[in-house]
């Protein structure tokens, strides 16, 4: 099954043009084509401003075909303005026709697509970088109109901020899309190399400051969506040695001299242990987990010391997950 994208970016509205977000549009479309080693990922369709003028028709229409068919995912992103009509409780995403009237493409419309879209696609990811975007999904009351703002199974949400929040520019870049795409890049990978809308989401809050404006995140989902591949972390050839090397997640991996050619201040007292090129190989693949948060040296800060002094090294609570993974085929 396909998996589709619709990116969106408007920076040439009549009233209080934007700066960054057809350059953050072009950015993602970019990004969400492609894994980390360059094999197809998303079938991106790219709207922007500078190349077609992007109505509340325009708007209404593409979001309606991208959810026409049947996808194992689909992705929306947008950045430009964003609107909440207070007499109605209404939010939009704002078209370049829009005016106090009819504004743009609904929010809860948006949502009411996605929510009816579930089993037929798979998983829906919705990312916008627009003022007032943390209106969409909210599940605290009533939507636009008193519609039910419930949020449907296998739909992701990540807003630049809360409904009430105004997403900012900086140097031609929107600051949450520019986060996003560092996420995409890698910053949000786990250990094997995927990015997950969740991971995206801690990795923008954490970068931002105390003061900065915060994204929101909501979710309603049952299984594990990977937006973006980018290279493993830990090859996860060693991965599935993990269990190979701890029987269990309490194993100690015992480490001697003969790991290790390099002895350093050693050299003279572990002469008569010989080197071994097999140990050896064993003990850089536990130094390339140790690097990533997967294994700790025992009684030593690092591993050069737990090999010199015959301890050895244990699996943390991160490389204890890893291992059942591996155990479980799952990688």
């Amino acid at each position: 099954m396909s998996k589709r994208a619709l990116v969106v970016g408007i920076d040439d509205y009549s009233f209080a043009p934007l700066m960054g977000c057809v350059n953050d549009a072009a950015s993602i479309a970019s990004k969400l084509e492609a894994n980390g080693d360059g094999s197809p990922n998303f079938g991106v369709k790219l709207l922007t401003s500078n190349m077609r003028n992007i109505t509340r028709k325009v708007l209404k229409d593409e979001i309606t075909e991208l959810f026409s068919e049947e996808a194992m995912m689909v992705l929306f992103y947008f950045a430009g303005h964003g609107n909440i009509d207070p007499a109605t409780n209404t939010g939009y995403i704002v078209s370049q026709d829009g005016d106090e009237t009819a504004p743009g493409y609904i929010l809860s419309d948006l949502l009411e697509l996605a929510n009816k879209a579930h089993p037929r696609i798979k998983s829906t990811v919705i990312i916008l970088d627009s003022c007032h975007s943390g209106a969409l999904g909210e599940v605290t009351g009533i939507g636009a109109d008193g519609k039910f703002s419930a949020i449907g199974n296998g739909v992701t949400i990540l807003t630049a901020t809360h409904r009430n929040g105004a997403a900012e520019e900086k140097d031609e870049h929107g600051i949450f899309s520019e986060l996003l795409l560092d996420g995409l890049n890698g910053g949000a990978s786990d250990v094997c190399g995927r990015i997950t809308p969740a991971a995206l989401y801690t990795h923008v809050d954490q970068t931002l400051g105390d003061w900065a404006k915060r994204p929101m995140y909501k979710a309603n989902v049952q299984t594990f969506v990977v937006l973006r591949q980018v290279q493993p972390k830990v090859p996860l050839e060693i991965l599935r040695r993990l269990p190979q090397y701890f029987p269990d997640s309490t194993s100690m991996y015992a480490l001697d001299p003969s790991c290790e050619p390099d002895r350093g201040q050693e050299t003279t007292n572990l002469a008569g242990i010989p080197f071994n090129p097999d140990n050896e190989r064993v003990y850089r693949e536990l130094q390339i987990c140790n690097r990533h948060g997967l294994v700790s040296p025992v009684s030593y800060p690092n591993m050069w010391d737990a090999a010199v002094h015959s301890t050895g090294c244990t699996l943390t609570a991160t490389g204890a997950h890893y291992r059942r993974l591996a155990e479980m085929k799952r990688i």
